[in-house]
């Protein structure tokens, strides 16, 4: 009559620890899902001096969502004082709007065969002169989306 009283507590535990077993399968795979790949991007850059104007063409590669996006900027190696908030328009360092998807009616999506422009203020530092390499690198879902130079 003994072993009748220890079923349901053996019963119980086995319960239990299945249930922690479980538990922490879980929790394990949770953690150690793989996030959004990065995505990646064929992109060149043009930069002029007299206009302080620099363009970005998507030229292949992922669809971006222009909301997901940021930039980075320099100029001979040194960061914009105000980096390119996209998308934007009137925005502090910047002239105006940006044209193409970095302007805040241009769309939703950055894709091959698009491409988006935006003039630096005289009050954002470097300046852009003639000779200086300006250098983007674009940024999506954490990680370096692409990133191109050219010579003004």
């Amino acid at each position: 009559m003994t072993d009748r009283a220890i079923a349901p507590v053996l019963a119980t535990a086995s319960l239990l620890a299945i249930t922690v077993v479980l538990g922490s399968t879980v929790a394990l795979l949770a953690i150690g899902a793989p996030a959004d790949p990065t995505p990646t991007a064929s992109i060149s850059v043009g930069a002029d001096a007299a206009d302080d104007r620099i363009v970005l063409e998507h030229h292949g590669g992922d669809v971006l969502d222009v909301s997901e996006i940021r930039l980075r900027v320099t100029v001979d190696g040194t960061p914009l004082d105000e980096q390119p908030p996209v998308p934007f328009f009137a925005a502090d360092g910047f002239r105006g709007g940006p044209t193409g998807p970095f302007n805040l009616k241009g769309g939703t999506t950055w894709s091959a065969g698009d491409a988006a422009a935006f003039r630096v203020a005289s009050t954002n530092a470097p300046g852009i002169d003639d000779g200086d390499r300006v250098s983007v690198e674009v940024y999506a879902n954490g990680g370096l989306v692409g990133s191109a130079t050219a010579t003004a």
